[in-house]
């Protein structure tokens, strides 16, 4: 079974995915973490994105592992967030990617978080769910966790959605059959129940 959990930058997919992949003790696939990776090749040894997205061996987990090496915090360096966007909207990386995401879904249960999973990589997820809060308090949340100052971050924010919402190839946008939850102002523990009974309907 798939679980799709899609939504913008700050709407709690991480936290919300790993929670709830922990309840259901399935295995959770962090496909913004494969696009930090394909950034974080590309700035540090140059050439086309499109092959390190190829090239890329990826261990998805507690710790994200790509091409042997742990770069779980290298990932999350604000620059390497910039990076990420760039390659985000290069299609032969999204192609490279969805491939690699495609083929660690097809066996086992998995919760699989991004911008496109419902859409694009996992249309036929048993469950899809798309999660969002409001700007102010994602630009809150995402500033809480760069350790920044939340205007700043709510600037670059509406560029992101802007980018996510309008760029051609898999443009961020709920799927026709997902479940849209708002988290703004909402515990973790309670939009993961609500995750776990749309997974247990399902299942009836």
């Amino acid at each position: 079974m798939v679980v799709a959990i899609d939504g913008p930058a700050g709407a709690g997919k991480s936290t919300v995915a790993r929670e709830a992949a922990r309840a259901l003790r399935f295995t959770y696939l962090d496909s913004g973490a494969m696009y930090r990776a394909v950034g974080l090749m590309a700035q540090r040894h140059g050439g086309a994105a499109s092959e390190h997205a190829q090239k890329l061996e990826i261990q998805l987990g507690d710790r994200v592992i790509a091409n042997g090496e742990d770069v779980t915090e290298a990932i999350r360096a604000p620059e390497v967030s910039e990076a990420a966007s760039k390659v985000a909207t290069n299609p032969a990386v999204r192609a490279a990617l969805v491939r690699k995401q495609r083929e660690l879904l097809s066996q086992g249960d998995w919760v699989a978080e991004g911008r496109d999973i419902g859409t694009v990589v996992a249309p036929d997820a048993a469950v899809k769910v798309f999660l969002n809060a409001s700007p102010e308090e994602r630009a809150r949340r995402r500033a809480s966790e760069l350790g920044t100052d939340t205007q700043t971050v709510l600037q670059d924010q509406t560029l992101r959605d802007a980018q996510d919402r309008e760029r051609e190839h898999s443009p961020l946008v709920a799927a026709a059959d997902a479940v849209e939850l708002d988290t703004s102002g909402v515990d973790v523990d309670e939009v993961v129940r609500r995750i776990v009974e749309l997974v247990e309907r399902a299942r009836r």
